[in-house]
């Protein structure tokens, strides 16, 4: 456990996919490697940043002053709901004194009084911060339940770039996506997955957990059924990862898995080392996008990738299929 101590990693992020189950006993699961595509609208509007208001008598900050921290995630204004920037645009303008804002912060509830400020530029009223309601990803399929739909991806949760906290998500929604090319990796630089949305729509995401993403499938994806394999089958050694990362769809590339954490319950289980000549020249290794890739070994599904290590794309982290079923409410 040296190295998982020794090296920041960072989240390769967005991938999507699970599902709160009922408690059941998979023996076996359809296997991902398909790519998809998400958007989701979060609880209210997140604060990523403020900005000063410059009025008559001076320069002013009146979202600041009312004690107001960037990663807030603002849910209403005097009492009224809201869901985008635009809804909170439109009640800052139009209102004449001072407004209540009830927000949440590290999953508690709290109000705050501000007064917005007329802008000597434009005489609009201005609470001096910005907000951002949306956001979209591309990832990877885990494993889906053919029986009800349920799957799951990601193998870490959807965390907001600004205060790296869990997304409360209101509703999402799954596509379909082309993938269109990568962005290689290099040491300090993680690649990426590069795509396209579609339009159609192929499920709902229902929950975002430190241990994956979870939603429903409309739509069922074509796989193979793959036995599970416990953490107590996961050893050092030869391995693979199935994803896709050109038109031609999911594939099975070799890995080396080392420094098994038995014990682990979060999404850093084990090391994944890319071995794969043709993933080291397509992608450099591990890249965003790729979390939520199914680690396979002695012909069961273990695990996912989660992480890429910064300065070395070619390593990462992947999660015990266990701890997804657990997050998802499944047991082995």
């Amino acid at each position: 456990m040296k190295r998982l101590n020794r090296i920041i990693a960072a989240a390769v992020f967005l991938a999507i996919l699970a599902v709160p189950a009922a408690a059941r006993s998979p023996e076996s699961v359809g296997v991902g490697g398909m790519p998809f595509g998400v958007r989701f609208t979060a609880e209210g509007v997140v604060i990523v940043g403020f900005s000063e208001v410059v009025t008559e008598s001076g320069v002013v900050n009146p979202a600041k002053d009312a004690g107001l921290c960037a990663g807030d995630v603002i849910v209403a204004v005097n009492g009224e709901e809201i869901a985008t920037a635009e809804e909170m645009t439109e009640k800052i303008e139009a209102g004449g004194g001072a407004l209540t804002l009830s927000y949440l912060r590290d999953g508690r509830r709290g109000t705050a009084v501000i007064t917005p400020a007329r802008s000597q530029s434009d005489g609009r009223r201005r609470a001096g911060l910005w907000v951002r309601d949306t956001m979209a990803g591309i990832g990877t399929v885990t494993y889906f339940l053919p029986e009800t739909g349920e799957f799951a991806g990601l193998g870490h949760g959807i965390c907001d770039p600004e205060d790296g906290g869990l997304v409360t998500m209101e509703e999402g929604t799954v596509t379909d996506v082309i993938i269109t090319g990568v962005e290689k990796g290099a040491p300090g630089t993680p690649g990426e997955l590069k795509g396209a949305f579609t339009g159609s729509r192929t499920g709902t995401i229902t929950s975002n957990t430190a241990c994956g993403v979870f939603g429903i499938f409309e739509k069922l994806p074509r796989a193979e059924r793959m036995e599970i394999g416990g953490r107590e089958t996961v050893h050092e050694g030869r391995a693979s990862i199935l994803c896709t990362v050109d038109a031609d769809g999911p594939r099975e590339y070799a890995v080396c898995i080392t420094d098994v954490d038995r014990a682990s319950r979060d999404n850093r289980s084990f090391s994944v080392v890319v071995t794969d000549k043709a993933l080291l020249e397509k992608t450099g290794g591990i890249v965003q996008g790729m979390s939520g890739s199914p680690v396979i070994q002695d012909g069961r599904l273990v695990g996912a990738v989660t992480h890429v290590l910064v300065g070395d794309p070619a390593e990462g982290y992947g999660i015990f299929i266990e701890n997804m079923f657990d997050a998802a409410d499944i047991s082995e």
